[in-house]
């Protein structure tokens, strides 16, 4: 299923641990998965989330055979970028890694990808241009930054790609910032806004509360108090969507 424009926009809203924090009262799937276990690095954290659906390929920017090999391969993949309903966000997977030969991305490659509907990348790659990147309001998570582009021709598109040691199906919805990104099966999509504002309030109005409320209290019940709000913050969940939920 794939969500409203709204809907997306009203994700973009929360960071993405708290969206996890919904998605795990939800779904049926393994919790431990699902997201980068690798670290990553938001070059572009003052654009705050990102939100989208996931078109995927593969480079490998040593090998100088590729674009001798496809010399189509630019035009046909971003047909295949075309094709698919924005917003998206391209997740590459360099096949040269953990060396870092070329970017696939830069100044010129985010600006057409953003006429294209995408609104940034996740990549286990390089980036450069970042200032130009910005520029585009093309956001980048990535490994790091590089000079040079190299051989930098897309090989596979359009298939599962496993970048930060995370698996990535096209079309998957992506929820991604500072902190890292999920991927959000497709049954969890429909539930996984009210679960996620859910989650922050029940937050907000139980544990955060008793835990800044100290003043004047011994150190026992400020404990009492946090326990009881735990509780509390169980028994919320438990009653809404049936299932236990962590803070």
């Amino acid at each position: 299923m794939t969500l409203s424009y709204a809907d997306l926009l009203k994700l973009k809203r929360w960071n993405t641990p708290t969206v996890y924090n919904g998605w795990e009262v939800i779904t049926q799937n393994d919790i431990t998965q699902g997201f980068n276990l690798e670290e990553s690095h938001d070059f572009m954290p003052h654009m705050g989330p990102m939100v989208g659906y996931a078109v995927t390929v593969q480079f490998e920017p040593s090998n100088p055979d590729h674009p001798k090999n496809h010399p189509n391969a630019w035009s046909e993949y971003r047909k295949y970028v075309a094709s698919v309903p924005g917003p998206k966000i391209v997740v590459v997977q360099d096949l040269d890694k953990p060396r870092v030969i070329g970017a696939f991305w830069g100044e010129v490659n985010s600006n057409i990808h953003h006429a294209l509907g995408c609104v940034g990348t996740i990549t286990d790659g390089a980036i450069r241009d970042t200032d130009e990147m910005n520029n585009a309001g093309f956001k980048a998570i990535a490994r790091r930054t590089c000079v040079g582009h190299a051989f930098s021709t897309p090989v596979r598109w359009g298939i599962e790609v496993e970048v930060f040691g995370c698996k990535v199906q096209p079309g998957q919805l992506i929820h991604a910032d500072k902190h890292g990104f999920m991927v959000i099966p497709e049954e969890d999509e429909v539930r996984l806004l009210e679960a996620s504002v859910f989650m922050d309030g029940n937050e907000c109005s139980t544990v955060i509360p008793a835990a800044r409320s100290g003043s004047g209290k011994t150190i026992e019940e400020l404990l009492a108090g946090i326990d009881a709000s735990g509780r509390q913050f169980g028994v919320n969940v438990k009653n809404r969507f049936g299932t236990s939920g962590e803070w």
